[in-house]
């Protein structure tokens, strides 16, 4: 820790506890933005007050968030207690965008928050400089109206920028004050270089600019005052961990290598910094042409991308009295073995940060009783029907996949994370050997589009699906649940008879997400013939995850456990696709699907000529693995 932030006592300077709210609300005239007002009782005289162009991280202590955000002072008053005790009392300015500050700006009187700071670097003060200029664009006016609190009326001008309206400018007394809206509907119509040119700051003579808002408008203002000769002092904002230096979670390119945002900064010399040009936006679609979210899976046509996974939406009729399952492009069946399955006995679920674990054991009617009795009825639902085959050993994958292909199921998905009796229980997905061979000698017996379920408790998946291409699947879906435990504390057990369980839920997206990049890229590598369609799979509960997955490459996505905290979910994320596929113009999903795939090289899976590895020579040399592949139709 630096020396600064601690007493003679060894104490720490800074505050972290818990607060009450004592204000909450929506500033006049502004759609999203909210005052929040808190005090805080210090702990000792060596605690400090926080200084202009400081923040706190704060949080909601209910929260659906693990981290506090970081929100800049906007407001803050210091006051000894009769006790000898100093009460800081702070404001802070909020734009409502994500979930954290969606919280902080539902808060009331009386409310509880976690509180952290005051962190980062103050404003340099303007010592010696006459002529000052500050500039705030949208709610970045809250860290520089804090700064033109401590400056004497009248000794600097204040530039105030917004899309409409104004506000956070009560303490703001400004010799010159000008300010912009988008809309006209305050001052100046238009934006800063409406009203601050290289023209005007030479004609005012400014010293020293400091600014907060948006990156267009901070890159702007450099360029003005570099030009110009004049010092510039930049806020920055970051996604912050920590918020104390330690994660080096916020580190900016600066001309003196990275830099932490919450330690080095907030605040810094414009000199250090650049701004790369964004991208250029894709053209909205045109009013009354909407996007178009079908897509087509090994020949199959699905309606839109949305489908239920296996072994959360039972056979398509439990969720009938709550939402519209006819929504949905596609249904799993439950995980269906040839024969019967009582599944596990013992505790089957149960919540844990992030999601769920459960230990159902593939309880089902068997293949049989499944196409005389149910499948009839998901086909009467409507979205494509996809039966999901499992086994434990081979022949009751051939035998299930056999009577499968004699139904009007439109796809098979074939579940290779169960265990191989005769590989001493490892699941046949683990290795790229047994998935060929499982995955080929269901080919053989079935002409019925062929998707194959992977498992992510493979070291890698990558040898794996090419194994199960090469062996004849037509499409992949990924990710099955990750096994892990749960611990009994009273009794000192496992909390499952099982011992092992799968995870699933939210908490599992960046690891599913990660895994159906790295195969998407795999497969891509692939001559365009032998390339097959991924579907995404994994903490999948929100239209903006499915755009993540879809720009991995994925051709559809698969929703478990989110159907069971929201049944309208397929409804949800087809909804936010085509609002957010209309905003940025993709008319349809082929145009987006795989724009975050980076080209890379990697001939981990190909010979030393880059030929396609012939995973059943490899096979045939071990026969240990797997029986005799004698008279399979291998293609």
């Amino acid at each position: 820790m630096d020396r600064a932030e601690i007493d003679e006592n060894g104490k720490g300077k800074l505050f972290f506890g818990t607060t009450r709210v004592e204000k909450c609300g929506l500033v006049e005239g502004q759609p999203n933005v909210y005052l929040l007002q808190t005090s805080t009782v210090l702990e000792r005289d060596s605690q400090v007050s926080p200084q202009a162009g400081q923040f706190y991280l704060i949080r909601s202590k209910k929260s659906g968030v693990h981290y506090g955000r970081p929100i800049s002072v906007y407001h803050s008053e210091s006051k000894r207690n009769a006790d000898g005790k100093m009460t800081v009392t702070v404001q802070f300015m909020i734009l409502q965008k994500g979930a954290g500050t969606t919280e902080l700006c539902n808060l009331k009187a009386g409310d509880e928050m976690t509180v952290t700071g005051p962190l980062g670097m103050p404003w340099p003060a303007p010592e010696g400089k006459s002529n000052v200029c500050i500039i705030g664009a949208g709610i970045g006016v809250a860290p520089v109206a804090n700064l033109a609190s401590t400056l004497p009326d009248g000794s600097y001008d204040f530039y105030a920028c917004f899309k409409s309206g104004s506000y956070g400018l009560e303490h703001v007394h400004a010799a010159n004050l000008q300010i912009t809206t988008d809309d006209g509907s305050v001052g100046t119509k238009g934006m800063l270089p409406t009203v601050f040119t290289k023209e005007s700051v030479k004609a005012a003579g400014y010293d020293v600019i400091y600014i907060c808002g948006p990156a267009p408008a901070l890159a702007y203002a450099k360029s003005v005052a570099e030009e110009c000769g004049v010092l510039c002092y930049i806020s920055m904002e970051h996604r912050m961990l920590c918020g104390l230096g330690a994660c080096l979670g916020c580190t900016i390119e600066t001309e003196e290598g990275l830099k932490r945002v919450c330690k080095d900064g907030p605040v810094f010399d414009s000199r250090l910094l650049s701004f790369p040009k964004s991208a250029p936006r894709r053209k909205p679609l045109d009013a009354g042409i909407e996007a178009d979210l079908s897509v087509d899976i090994a020949g199959v046509h699905f309606k839109n991308p949305t489908i239920a996974s296996a072994g959360t939406f039972a056979f398509g009729q439990n969720f009938r009295g709550l939402s519209d399952v006819s929504a949905w492009g596609g249904i799993c069946s439950k995980g269906c073995t040839y024969e019967p399955r009582e599944g596990n006995h013992g505790e089957r679920s149960l919540e844990v940060a992030g999601g769920n674990m459960n230990s159902i054991g593939l309880q089902n009617p068997g293949v049989p009783a499944f196409i005389r009795d149910l499948l009839p009825g998901m086909l009467g639902l409507g979205p494509v029907v996809i039966a999901n085959l499992a086994g434990s050993d081979i022949e009751s994958y051939v035998e299930g996949a056999k009577l499968l292909d004699k139904t009007d199921c439109d796809m098979i998905e074939l579940n290779i994370s169960c265990p191989n009796v005769k590989a001493a229980g490892l699941a046949w997905g683990l290795s790229a050997e047994t998935a060929y061979y499982c995955v080929s000698a269901v080919r053989v017996v079935t002409k019925k589009p062929l998707m194959v379920k992977l498992s992510p408790n493979a070291p890698d998946n990558r040898p794996i699906a090419l194994a199960c291409i090469k062996a004849g699947a037509d499409a992949i879906s990924l990710i099955n649940m990750v096994h892990g435990v749960a611990i009994d504390i009273e009794r000192g057990k496992p909390f499952f008879n099982n011992v092992h369980a799968g995870y699933s839920g939210p908490g599992l997206k960046p690891l599913a997400l990660r895994i159906v990049y790295d195969v998407v890229q795999e497969i891509n590598r692939l001559p365009e013939e032998q390339r097959i369609p991924v579907v995404g799979i994994g903490g999948i509960s929100c239209w903006q995850d499915a755009v993540e997955f879809i720009m991995a490459g994925a051709a559809a996505v698969e929703i478990g456990q989110a159907k069971f905290t929201n049944p309208h979910v397929a409804i949800d994320i087809q909804n936010g696709l085509r609002a957010f596929m209309k905003i940025h113009g993709y008319k349809n999903l082929a145009e987006m699907r795989g724009i975050a795939q980076v080209a890379r090289h990697n001939t981990a899976h190909t010979d030393e000529k880059g030929r396609f590895i012939d995973l059943k020579e490899m096979i045939l040399k071990d026969k240990s693995i797997v029986p005799n592949l004698a008279g399979s139709n291998v293609r």
